[in-house]
């Protein structure tokens, strides 16, 4: 397949990195030749300095037989008009847009983008996938990590392994004889900062980051067997009301068992807009990290913390001080990836990272057809995809134990019609299967040919 990614970012250079991977011809162009220059010299990708939008510049990148534009650069508007020349004059096939702002959002508006009008085949917006990536570990308070597949059946949860943990130094084989009933499976475990798929005979120990498929029904039990008690979420303190903020306070708003939110906002003007537009939650005009505004919030009553300000330190500069005074959960909004580290020595419980959600956003989009979803774990390191098993793969038919999967792949789940089944060695894998596989990045091509999605993928 032949890609054009349009900006050379943080996400541009992710998802240029996960295409050319897979042996796709990618080409980056970004009007900074710096970001280009470091495309290609740390990608397999062409590169070309200019302004995407510019008919000759897409052109010159190949867009006479691209099989899709994926417009990624800071400009909403830039997107747009790539897309728009990208068909109007190319007729690419296939355009994906990434649009900030909310006013290029509205359900009311949508019709903008027909093939008519603004031809563009897919929108993503970060916000809204920041705001629901932290409305998910909102959910999952104890998890630094957490997706649903199978429509909401089954969940993936990250778990750091504390002292309190009852199965450390337990192989993970004999977890089954320990919780005969618990429907849930350990794929991936980073230790010393090196994510592994593990084998049977591993053990976990403290300080472990594990991944772990488990049913919708069984995820508190789960959370449990790992050391994580969960009890529910009454109370909220949104630090940052801007668009992030306001979405994840309006969805509190909406939901049947309300969540008491109160939201602090350092900019005035901001912080009366969204007091404008939210009907039951409480909007402190101040700065974050003041201990005395804090405490006047209520946040040594409050279950969580969530800090989605558009500034690293500042989130977690006040997820330290929320836990400081009290409050159990803090939960950041992190855009630089290293960072991250810095989490578990500051105590702060799980962080959101916008550029991963975006591409794995984007990644679902891009593998369209018999994969439903695919999600990005950490920094790229790993992905969770999601795919239907058709007639033509070579997994159709057999034992699960008789498919020799590379040994950075496992297996989490499997849907069969409508019903969700733990991966058992005697279970036999069926065209029509929809499998949930967790798989090291440079394995994922063996992953995409054992299923044959790449057939009708593209």
């Amino acid at each position: 397949m032949k890609v054009i990614i349009c900006g050379a970012g943080q996400v541009g250079w992710q998802i240029a990195r996960h295409l050319s991977g897979e042996n796709n011809d990618v080409t980056v162009v970004d009007s900074n030749p710096e970001l280009v220059r470091r495309a290609t010299d740390t990608l397999d990708v062409q590169g070309i300095a200019g302004f995407a939008s510019y008919p000759e510049v897409l052109d010159r990148a190949g867009a006479r037989d691209a099989d899709m534009v994926i417009a990624a650069t800071y400009s909403d508007e830039v997107n747009m008009v790539t897309c728009q020349v990208a068909h109007s004059v190319f007729a690419v096939p296939r355009k994906i847009a990434r649009l900030r702002s909310r006013s290029y959002l509205s359900a009311v508006y949508s019709d903008l983008y027909r093939r008519d009008h603004m031809p563009i085949d897919v929108v993503i917006s970060p916000e809204l996938e920041v705001a629901e990536a932290a409305l998910k570990r909102f959910s999952a308070p104890r998890a630094f990590d957490t997706e649903m597949f199978f429509k909401g059946k089954a969940q993936m949860l990250g778990i750091r392994l504390e002292e309190d943990c009852p199965v450390v130094n337990t192989p993970l084989r004999q977890l089954t004889d320990l919780f005969s009933t618990l429907r849930a499976v350990v794929v991936g475990v980073r230790r010393h900062g090196r994510l592994f798929a593990p084998e049977p005979g591993d053990q976990l120990f403290v300080g472990d980051e594990i991944y772990v498929f488990t049913f919708a029904e069984d995820v508190a039990r789960t959370m449990e067997v790992f050391g994580k008690t969960q009890k529910k979420q009454d109370r909220a303190i949104i630090i940052g009301g801007g668009n992030v903020g306001l979405m994840v306070a309006q969805r509190l708003e909406s939901q049947v068992n309300r969540v008491r939110t109160k939201v602090i906002e350092r900019n005035r003007a901001t912080a009366e807009k969204a007091a404008e537009k939210l009907e039951r939650t409480i909007v402190l005009n101040g700065d974050g990290l003041d201990g005395a505004l804090l405490a006047e919030a209520g946040v040594e009553r409050a279950d969580a913390v969530l800090a989605v300000t558009d500034d690293d330190k500042t989130n977690m500069l006040a997820s330290v001080r929320a836990k400081s005074a009290g409050c159990p959960l803090a939960i950041a909004l992190i855009n630089d990836p290293t960072l991250t580290p810095l989490m578990q020595p500051l105590d702060i419980d799980a962080f959101i990272n916008p550029r991963a959600t975006t591409v794995s956003s984007i990644l679902r989009h891009i593998r369209h057809g018999r994969v439903k979803s695919v999600y990005s774990v950490g920094d790229a390191e790993a992905e969770i995809i999601e795919a239907e098993v058709l007639s033509t793969s070579p997994i159709a038919g057999q034992l699960l134990r008789d498919i020799d999967f590379p040994e950075g792949v496992l297996i989490g789940a499997i849907l069969k019609g409508n019903e969700v089944h733990k991966p058992r060695g005697g279970i036999r894998i069926e065209e029509g299967d929809v499998i949930a596989v967790f798989s090291l990045s440079a394995d994922v091509p063996e992953v995409e040919r054992l299923l044959q999605v790449s057939i009708d993928f593209f």
